[in-house]
This record gives C-alpha cells, sequence and structure tokens, in this order.
C-alpha cells in the first residue's frame, strides 16, 4: 500500500438530539476536531431530479474501535461549505494505521 497523502484538513462533526422546547427533539451537528486526510472521488449518481451524489474515499489516520476519535457511520466531515456523510469505514491497511471512510456529498439543488 502506497502511503496516503493526509493534505486536506476536515472538520469532524457527530449527530447530536437537541430538544425543541416542545417534547420532542431536532437533530444538528457538533463539531469534534479537525482531522487530516486524503479526499478521492471514487464515482457519482444521480438521486431524484434534484441533486447528484458524488461518492467519496476519505483516508485519516486509525484511531482504535470505540475511541470518540474514530470517525463513524452517522457522523460527517466538513470541508468549508462542503459537507460528507460517512456511510462507512473500514481499516485500509494490515497493519491498521489508516481507516478509509466512504462517504457521500449531494452536490446541486
Amino acid at each position: 500500500m502506497t502511503r496516503p497523502q493526509l493534505t486536506r484538513k476536515l472538520l469532524v462533526e457527530a449527530p447530536q438530539r437537541v430538544s425543541d422546547g416542545a417534547g420532542g427533539f431536532s437533530e444538528t451537528f457538533v463539531p469534534l476536531g479537525e482531522i487530516w486526510a486524503e479526499v478521492k472521488t471514487r464515482g457519482a449518481g444521480r438521486e431524484g431530479d434534484t441533486a447528484s451524489r458524488l461518492q467519496l474515499t476519505i483516508t485519516v489516520r486509525a484511531a482504535p474501535q470505540g475511541a470518540p476519535s474514530r470517525p463513524g457511520v452517522g457522523m460527517r466531515f466538513r470541508d468549508g461549505a462542503r459537507v460528507y456523510d460517512i456511510e462507512a469505514v473500514t481499516e485500509s491497511d494490515p497493519s491498521g494505521r489508516y481507516l478509509t471512510c466512504f462517504a457521500v456529498e449531494e452536490v446541486g439543488a
């Protein structure tokens, strides 16, 4: 495996439920911290008539299972105004030094 080029600084965000004051809740995302990553496009697809889904492979340094610093499904990365929703995470090398996050970005309106 060639060493990934971790040249993009991304913000890691996790979902959090917030009371709406009427007995229900809404979901918002809270920042957990910044992480260096390699971002590569792996394809695109259409979703309905209004948006396209850009499929991405995002490689980051590994963190142990259960660690708060480990990206997970349901979390997202933010790169300025761009948002990458994480769909799956796996170790990308046998030594466990890096994680591969499969993510999507909604593009268009």
